[in-house]
């Protein structure tokens, strides 16, 4: 039975330290050194070392002849995170065939903390999208999909992120929450976000938000990548939407039939 290094009153600050190691990786299959870890996260060695080992021991961490790499315990553990994996199930049919008509990347994100998540990801032989990837984070002012939630949040929320220096990613990132807030209203009144090299020039991005429900809460957004203009980008908005509202009334058919079998 896997028993922490810490039983004491700094224990706390050991799970902070350990999460903070965890939260270095950065994809599936990197793999990090000890050495490597404390540097990036500026604990001592010693220190990095004895976290490690808890790690491991808990599933976290798998140990391999060149250091580290995430364990399964942890893919065991977000599979059961409801939120998103609900989503994701219900989404995978939808995001493959936004994908075949479309011949494009596509893309389904929730909204993690101030940040997209991007939950899954079906890319096209034609186009590669590095910058993106299952598990991944964006800002929310530089991607459509980030705008397709942040249009539809609460008033609060959406004043939180504004109120944050809007860093630019390209030349041709919205910084400015003025204008950034004029094109969430279009985005309210045509539910559909656009991302046109903001977060990676030579790309584009169309997103529309899926609710919990027709009318619901938003629950995340969907979207395609690829290499174009504006004017051609518009022409996948329709098949986009399209799709958010299924996948919008999927989802809240699901959630009613579920609290119908629980009560």
């Amino acid at each position: 039975m896997y028993r922490p290094a810490e039983q004491d009153a700094g224990s706390a600050s050991s799970l902070s330290r350990g999460l903070a190691l965890l939260d270095l990786f950065t994809s599936p299959d990197q793999v990090l050194s000890i050495s490597e870890l404390a540097r990036r996260s500026g604990v001592p060695k010693s220190t990095a070392h004895r976290l490690v080992l808890d790690l491991i021991a808990w599933g976290a961490l798998e140990k391999g002849t060149a250091g580290v790499s995430l364990g399964v315990h942890l893919f065991e553990l977000g599979s059961l995170v409801p939120s998103s994996s609900t989503l994701r199930d219900l989404a995978l049919p939808f995001a493959h065939n936004l994908n075949e008509v479309t011949k494009l990347t596509s893309n389904l994100a929730i909204r993690e903390g101030n940040e997209v998540l991007y939950i899954e990801k079906i890319t096209t032989r034609t186009l590669k999208v590095p910058h993106s990837r299952v598990g991944g984070r964006a800002r929310m002012h530089a991607t459509a999909l980030g705008k397709a939630i942040l249009a539809f949040s609460d008033p609060e929320f959406v004043n939180s992120v504004l109120s944050e220096p809007l860093h630019r990613q390209t030349e041709k990132t919205i910084t400015d929450p003025v204008e950034l807030r004029r094109e969430l209203l279009g985005v309210r009144q045509e539910r559909v976000a656009y991302d046109v090299e903001e977060s990676r020039l030579g790309l584009f991005c169309v997103s529309a938000p899926v609710f919990n429900g027709q009318g619901g809460p938003v629950a995340g957004a969907i979207s395609v990548t690829g290499a174009t203009e504006l004017a051609i980008a518009k022409r996948y908005a329709p098949a986009v939407l399209a799709t958010a509202m299924a996948l919008s009334t999927t989802l809240g058919a699901t959630k009613r039939t579920r609290h119908a079998t629980a009560v």
